[in-house]
Order: structure tokens, then sequence, then C-alpha cells
């Protein structure tokens, strides 16, 4: 879309973040300007075109913009920058390095190279002069905190290219030229380490994009077990302030097995953004020792930006996640939370005077998110290997709605869905992830029913929907014991309300701050729920209900003791062994 001769205007209108600007030549859809205000450049996205005027929205703030002010389009849509040195940095949505930034509060109008121009790379070549390649191919690569960077072909080029020449082997900066292409009538490219592309547009350089198959382990017993994710999936965590959004976030990024972790913290400036920024970084990463934060990168608002930025933040995200996915990588992205960008689509729509949906949103609303969440998943590149992108949102609906717009929306787009309740949270049974209420999509696919009969057990959907059925029975029979009385109600339907709550205390709760239980491999989750189920199926005598809850949380505290052993320890064997001895007692 670039244009060799730059479109001007000045501005006539201001409505709060959204600018009326009188043009004098073409501009196109989300396409960035820059308005000049004394000293500052602001920088905007235009979001409506009509005739001579375009509606642009600030990212900043536009206090003192007065009519008459000069505006510069550029002829590019809003890009992020793509090279080595990506990992480990708090961007902002429009990609400043908020570390490079002084102060508490942004200076208006400045912004910040995203790349260290200065640092030197070790390159290795992956390409041979004389080879053919596409957009995405890869040319060489360096590492970047013992990640594997890919220098790729400019997923811009379209067509087939030769290659003439590649560097080899040394340091280099991101600005080095490092191989030279050459198209079909023999047009020379000289490439370097950078690439930049638009946010708004998926980056297609890949062969096949199939559905997922491949199981995501998090390590998160109610995910993994009754709900489980996959690689390239998409699910979202609703839930109102306090059900631990924020912490099952960490938990996943912490342990799910992902190359590369990214954060769009769009959410309120004082709670979720402060946690990432002060907590995530002291992580520690269980699979290489160091901290987590040397493979994640953080895409946060500030906080004097104003809502429109929130917009651009998710976008961007998204697309550094592609970068990285036509490496060849596993990413996972979270989104905390995925409101506050509504929001912003409600704020700009609402200024732009379109026809309000329900509760004032986009009547796009829906579209808008599917199209969002498409961009994830799993593909094959165009070498053979695979890639992914695993997307979980967070949603907080106002008072803990389920049925507010945007979380109907999300709920269509999604795959899974997560809803955590308050009432298991005011219960401290975290996660509190609803097992009645939530759902896998995933596990209705014949391609991941055939990989967890083959890579976990054949039986495993078998177990997974039984405990699920326990589950629904259990709460059936608690509601009868709550209408009725706990002596209106035959002994049985005591003991199949405990059978659930087995299962709830010993698959569904877990610990996130014990060093044990707070990661669970599939190996122990598939023994664990053996074990549970066979506990569950048994039939037992008792005299009177009072002795059913007696015994139950006998067991579930034998039960809970070996969730906090080492699995197939001398201790976790020893309480194995005491939980027989328990069940022999009440055996009919």
């Amino acid at each position: 879309m670039e244009r060799k001769d730059k479109t001007t205007g000045a501005v006539t209108g201001v409505i709060a973040n959204l600018v009326i600007v009188e043009v004098n030549g073409p501009v196109a859809q989300n396409e960035i300007c820059f308005i000049t205000l004394g000293e500052e450049k602001l920088m905007a996205e235009v979001i409506k075109v009509v005739g001579k005027h375009a509606y642009v929205q600030v990212f900043e703030s536009t206090r003192g913009l007065k009519p008459g002010s000069p505006v510069e389009f550029q002829g590019h849509l809003l890009e992020v920058t793509l090279g080595p040195g990506i990992l480990s940095r708090n961007y902002d949505g429009l990609q400043n390095d908020l570390d490079k930034m002084e102060g508490v509060f942004l200076k208006r109008g400045e912004y910040t190279d995203p790349l260290d121009r200065e640092k030197l790379w070790i390159f290795t070549p992956l390409a041979q002069p004389g080879d053919r390649v596409t957009a995405g191919d890869w040319l060489g690569q360096v590492d970047e905190n013992d990640m594997p960077h890919k220098i790729m072909v400019p997923f811009k080029m379209g067509g087939s290219f030769v290659v003439r020449s590649v560097v080899p082997e040394g340091e280099y900066r991101v600005d080095d030229v490092v191989a030279v292409i050459a198209d079909e009538e023999g047009r020379e490219y000289p490439l370097t380490m950078v690439q930049k592309w638009p946010v708004k547009l998926a980056i297609r350089a890949y062969r096949e994009k199939p559905r997922p198959f491949r199981l995501l382990e998090t390590g998160v017993r109610c995910m993994d077990t009754l709900n489980p994710i996959t690689e390239g999936g998409t699910g979202f965590i609703p839930g109102p302030f306090g059900t631990g959004k924020t912490v099952l976030q960490h938990a996943i990024s912490k342990q799910a097995e992902a190359d590369i972790v990214i954060i769009s913290a769009c959410g309120e400036r004082a709670n979720e953004v402060v946690e990432i920024f002060y907590e995530f970084p002291e992580l520690d990463d269980p699979r290489t020792g160091k901290k987590l934060i040397e493979r994640t990168i953080i895409i946060a608002n500030t906080s004097n930006m104003p809502v429109a930025a929130r917009e651009a933040s998710v976008y961007t995200a998204m697309t550094i996640a592609e970068y990285y996915r036509t490496m060849g990588l596993r990413v996972l992205m979270m989104a905390d939370s995925t409101s506050r960008w509504a929001q912003a689509l409600r704020e700009m729509s609402n200024r732009l005077e379109e026809l309000p949906g329900p509760d004032a949103f986009p009547m796009d609303l829906s579209a808008i998110i599917s199209n969002f969440y498409s961009r994830a998943g799993y593909v094959y590149l165009n070498n053979g290997q695979a890639g992914s992108i695993t997307f979980i949102g967070t949603v907080s609906p106002a008072g803990g709605n389920l049925k507010e717009p945007v979380t109907e929306s999300t709920r269509k787009a999604a795959r899974c869905f997560y809803g955590l309740s308050q009432a298991r949270a005011d219960s401290k049974r975290y996660p509190a992830i609803d097992p009645i209420d939530s759902y896998s999509k995933y596990l209705e696919y014949p391609e991941v029913q055939e990989y967890l009969a083959k890579n976990v057990s054949p039986e495993w959907l078998d177990d997974v929907l039984h405990a699920k059925d326990i589950l629904y029975r259990g709460k059936e029979a608690r509601e009868q014991i709550n209408i009725l009385g706990d002596d209106g109600v035959p002994i049985n339907f005591h003991e199949r309300y405990w059978k659930s709550e087995l299962i709830d205390f010993v698959i569904l709760q877990q610990d996130a701050f014990d060093k044990i239980d707070a990661v669970t491999p599939m190996k122990r989750q598939k023994y664990m729920l053996a074990k549970v189920l066979s506990v569950a199926g048994l039939s037992f005598r008792f005299d009177n209900f009072e002795n059913v809850g007696t015994y139950f949380k006998q067991i579930i505290n034998v039960f809970k003791q070996m969730n906090y052993s080492d699995f197939e320890s001398e201790k976790f064997v020893r309480h194995e062994q005491e939980l027989e001895e328990l069940l022999k007692e009440r055996m009919n």
C-alpha cells in the first residue's frame, strides 16, 4: 500500500480522541498519520473515510489540539517491527519499548525503537545460493535467549525468489544485509534481519492449517483432565473480579508446553497490568531453570494512553505471535482482559455514531472477535515444520454476568470455555473453574480422540466422561439434600454427593503455590483419575448419613497427601497403602 507522495491534510474537528481531518489526496482505511501539535507529533489511525474527510483515532491525549493543525499520512497501515531482540521486552500497544522510556507518565508524542540496533548477533546461514524461496522461508538463524530465531524472507514479498548470496557465519547488526534474493525478472533485493508487517492482517506464510489435534499440557488438572486445550487451540476464561483469572494465567504461562509466551495486558491499568509487570519477571521457568521473562514478551497499555490503544495492543501481540509461529515455534498467547479491548471497540463505534448493538457494543462485535481468534492455530510451514499459536483470553464481565455480549461473542469463537465461578472462589476451591458449565469442544474432534487414545490411554475419554457424569449427579444430589435436609434423602444420595466431592477435591482443586501440586504431568493425571474413579465405583456400607461425610473426608485427606507427594515416591506409596486400609473398612 506504500505511496511515493505522502498525503497531507489539516484538522477540522476534535471529539475527544476522534479527530476529523480534511485531506488533499488519497487516504486508506487503517492508514497511519501524524498530527503536529507544537513540537510533538501525535500518532493516529484512520478509522473512517467520507469524501475529503478522514476520521482518525489518536493513540495519545488530544489536549490542546485545535483546527488547522497539519497532518501527514504515512502511506502504510499500523505496523510492527519484527526482528531479533523482541524477547523479554515490555512494549506498549504501539510497540514502544517501555524500558527505554522515563518517568511514571510517558511523554506525549514520544516513540521509541522496539529493537536494539547496535547489538551484535551471531548469524548462522540456513539457505544456500541457488535455493528457491518464498515469503516466510528461512534464510538463517540467530540465538535469541537460547531460542533459535529464524531470519526469514519478508512476508510482504509475493512470488518465488532465488537466493543470490547469504553472508557467512559471524556477528552482524540487525540492519546489516545478510542475504540477497532475486525475483523472476532478475531484480535483486538486499535483506536485513528486520521486517515490518501490518498488525490487522494475518501472516499467511504457511502451507496448511489443519484442525488442532495435539494436546497442550498445562499441568492444571481441571483443564488437562476434564476440558483439555490443544496446541494451536483457542480458549477463554470469563469470571468476576477476584476469582483467580490472573493467577490461572500465570500458572498456564509457567507450566504449559510452549516455547514462547506472549502476554497482551489490555486490562485494568491498576489491577491486571501491575500484577503482570511486578510478578511475571519474578516467576521461575521450570523448563530452563532461568526466569520465565527470558522467553516472554509483554504488550501492555500504559497509564496515560487512551482506550484506543487497547485495541492496538491485542493486534500487536497476535502479529508477533504469528511471526514466531512461522519459525516453527509453539507460542502461547494470553490476553488479559479482552473485555477492555471490546470496550475500546464500543467507544470507537459510539464516536462514529454507528448503529449500536446489545449494551452499545458494535453490531459486528461477534465477527471482530471471531476473526481475531481465527488467527491462532496449528500450521505446517512451507518446509514441512510445524508451528502453533494457542490463544487464551480472559473476559471480565461486569458483575460476573456471563450472558453479556463480550462473553457470548467469545463463546462462539473459542473452542474451550473455562468459566470461573464466584461460589467456588468464595469457598476457596481453586482454580475456580466450574466443572459443570465449562467445556472443551476439542474432545468431540475425532483427531483429538485418536491422539488421546494413542498418547494417554485408550480408556481415557470414557474415564473423563464418567468423571463428568459423577460430578453432575453429585450436583443433583446436593440440590436434593439442600431442599429436603440431610435426613430427608436416602443414604445413597449422600454417598453420591461425596463421591463427586472426592473428584472435586482431588482432581479439580490444585495448589498453585505448592512446588509438587502446582504442576501435574499427564502420566500422574492418568494414574490419579483412574484411582479416584476406582474408589467412586465401589459400594460402601453406612449406618447413617453422618458416617458418609466423616468417612469420605478421611479418604479425601489421604488423596490430598498423595497430591502433595512426589509421584511414585516412598511417601506416595505409603499414602496409597493407607488408602487401601481405609477402603477395606467399609466395603461391601
